[in-house]
């Protein structure tokens, strides 16, 4: 969407960062490493060295050598190549084994089960072996060589997967159904500006990372194990979050997921239905009904983190969890899920457990949830935080509306509770106090009250959500997490302050190293690394911030605005009920092109446009444009029940 010389899908680098934690990560949801795509060459040859995670295979780790003659000559040339492999883990106890079709084998078990005396996970791992050196023989203008790691949880997975790897090696189709593979990934979707370059970069980094970490649709017996903070774990080496799963998952990364791969997000959801037993078992150690979902999730679902306090008083994350399950149902009527899969499972135990945590206050004659921390981790053992709250009260909302469609009754209890708890509210300073007995100036750690209006649904006027976002700027600490500020730059958009939005937008840069993009949790470099969390409020902060986007059960709004220094937007391959569109905009127009739908069940859409209401047709295969306003995609309503409508027109 600009020049063509500014491409902004190519990261390069003369030198590699000093620090390995900031080179590129290389991943595909099961295996990874960090690494890159690395030439050398001097006046008689050039050497690449390649390291991918195959998309396909998801086992399946490949490192490939190519050696090209650039002098004039025939002679051979050698290059030497040193390996640092180890068998030695300070996470793993691991064995030799036998040779399997020219490949090592190491076999054995983690050093820690996830809960203790309980089963410790077993590692199967084959490689074939990196000789010293490689040669291009005589008369050799060129040549790869191609090495392959494989790791499966049973000795078979291990070498089905290698057999497999084998024969596409064998047929020339090892790196070319990988590179497909994203290649298709990308034809399908997409988001970029008209703007910086820096800009452009990030977000194409901040897909590619979060795709990297979610599993390709359509891999066979493929088990989703969640998305943690830092992607996948680094052991020992204390660089990330052990892989657990946190509310970072559902809050920060999975409306990005969703838009734009609902089969990648219905996996994330089907993670949360797999460890529903342990977070019913956790509702009960707690002496409360219901599921109260881990605030450090790993295998069983049963709590993992190594601090009590978080795991009992950071409650929230079940609010988060329901609201992935809300956004899925809206965006994509699944009834599946809900039905036959678990999704209900998820949503009423969760109702049940609010209902069994709040109190009854006389005095007040409101709901009270006392002793939990908000996501402000400054502040423990507070009572009615507002954001866990409102996520009390919407999750139950939300659940007496999915159980009227799904025909389940609905406990009146729901309703009673979702209309009853307290939502604190300062009416001298006109804002949401972040819990009761919170004053002003008090410093927080990250976004916490400015979550609610987005991501979390809750109506408030531009008056208060403008007081909200003010007085929580002023305290929120700089050293917090990345994904803060993002949060920021959404409410000033909302209030139509897009200078305001990008100079909070611009201060996630901070937190994105070069050249690769790697984003680091905090600003002086420390936490997590590469930290998808970051890159799901920045990714949020575009996709919904800059559009106006937001998904309801009533259709998708936008009200989309450029912020200082941006031009345009353009969003491709978003998916709502089954109907794939672009979406993209300029400072005067906006452009909408519903794509062939899935199938015949996917319903027909329209725009309706605010404030004068006119309707749309969106055609597939057809680009509908109109002056930038605020509108919905929606259903068509019943032909006999359209009203004034306008004609599309094709954007130049």
């Amino acid at each position: 969407m600009a020049d063509a010389s500014e491409d902004p899908t190519i990261f390069t680098a003369h030198s590699l960062p000093g620090d390995p934690r900031l080179w590129a990560t290389v991943t595909n949801a099961y295996l990874g490493t960090r690494s890159f795509l690395h030439t050398l060459e001097d006046s008689r040859f050039r050497a690449a060295q390649c390291i991918y995670a195959h998309r396909t295979l998801p086992q399946v780790l490949a490192f490939s050598v190519s050696l090209s003659r650039l002098a004039v000559g025939r002679g051979p040339i050698t290059v030497l190549l040193q390996a640092a492999f180890s068998p030695e883990s300070p996470d793993l106890d691991l064995h030799l084994g036998p040779d399997f079709q020219g490949a090592r084998y190491l076999y054995g078990h983690t050093l820690t089960p996830e809960q203790p005396g309980g089963a410790q996970q077993e590692v199967h791992m084959l490689w074939t072996p990196v000789p010293p050196a490689l040669t291009l023989g005589e008369g050799e203008e060129d040549r790869t060589w191609e090495f392959l790691a494989v790791v499966g949880s049973s000795q078979a997975e291990a070498q089905a997967c290698l057999t497999e790897a084998l024969r596409l090696q064998a047929g020339g189709t090892l790196y070319t159904t990988h590179a497909q593979a994203w290649a298709q990934l990308w034809a399908g979707c997409g988001l970029d500006v008209v703007g910086p370059l820096a800009l452009r970069q990030a977000l194409r980094g901040a897909l590619y990372y979060l795709f990297s970490a979610l599993p390709q649709p359509g891999i066979p017996g493929y088990i989703c194990h969640g998305l943690s903070p830092g992607g996948l774990s680094n052991g020992s080496r204390e660089e990330c979050y052990w892989g657990h799963v946190f509310w970072d998952q559902d809050l920060w990364m999975f409306p990005n997921v969703l838009m734009f791969h609902p089969e990648a997000a219905r996996a994330l959801l089907e993670y949360r239905i797999q460890t529903l037993a342990g977070a019913l078992d956790n509702a009960q150690n707690l002496g409360y009904q219901g599921a109260k979902y881990a605030w450090e999730s790993a295998g069983s679902g049963l709590e993992v983190c190594p601090e009590d306090i978080y795991g009992t008083q950071e409650i929230h994350i079940n609010g988060a969890v329901v609201l992935a399950f809300q956004l899925y149902y809206h965006s994509t009527q699944d009834l599946q899920l809900f039905q036959e899969a678990g999704g209900w499972d998820v949503v009423h135990a969760v109702a049940e457990f609010w209902c069994s945590r709040v109190e009854w206050s006389p005095g007040e004659e409101k709901y009270h949830l006392r002793g939990v921390m908000p996501p402000d981790e400054y502040h423990s053992g507070v009572n009615n935080s507002v954001y866990t709250n409102v996520l009390v009260q919407n999750s139950l909302r939300f659940a007496a509306a999915l159980a009227q469609d799904l025909g389940q009754p609905v406990p009146e209890r729901w309703l009673v509770v979702a209309d009853k708890i307290k939502v604190p509210f300062d009416l001298k300073h006109n804002f949401h106090p972040e819990f009761d007995g919170y004053e002003p100036g008090e410093e927080v750690k990250q976004a916490d009250v400015v979550l609610l209006g987005y991501p979390v649904p809750f109506s408030l006027s531009p008056h208060v959500r403008r007081k909200n976002l003010e007085i929580y700027e002023a305290v929120t600490s700089p050293q917090g997490p990345a994904m803060t500020w993002s949060m920021f730059a959404v409410g000033w958009m909302e209030l139509k302050d897009p200078r305001r939005a990008w100079g909070l937008l611009e201060k996630n840069f901070a937190n994105i190293t070069e050249p690769f993009k790697v984003w680091t949790e905090n600003a002086d470099r420390s936490g997590a690394v590469n930290f998808l969390t970051g890159m799901g409020g920045f990714l949020q902060a575009v996709l919904f911030g800059f559009t106006g986007l937001r998904i309801t059960r009533a259709g998708v709004p936008f009200d989309p605005m450029c912020p200082a220094g941006v031009s345009g937007v353009c969003i491709s391959g978003i998916s709502y009920q089954g109907n794939t569109l672009d979406f993209s905009f300029c400072e005067d127009s906006v452009t909408i092109e519903i794509r062939d739908p899935a199938g015949p069940w996917a319903p027909p859409l329209e725009a309706e446009l605010w404030p004068s209401q006119a309707r749309l047709p969106l055609p597939p295969g057809h680009k509908v444009s109109f002056p930038r306003s605020a509108g919905r995609i929606q259903k068509s309503l019943p032909q006999e029940a359209e009203a004034a409508s306008c004609s599309p027109r094709t954007s130049c």
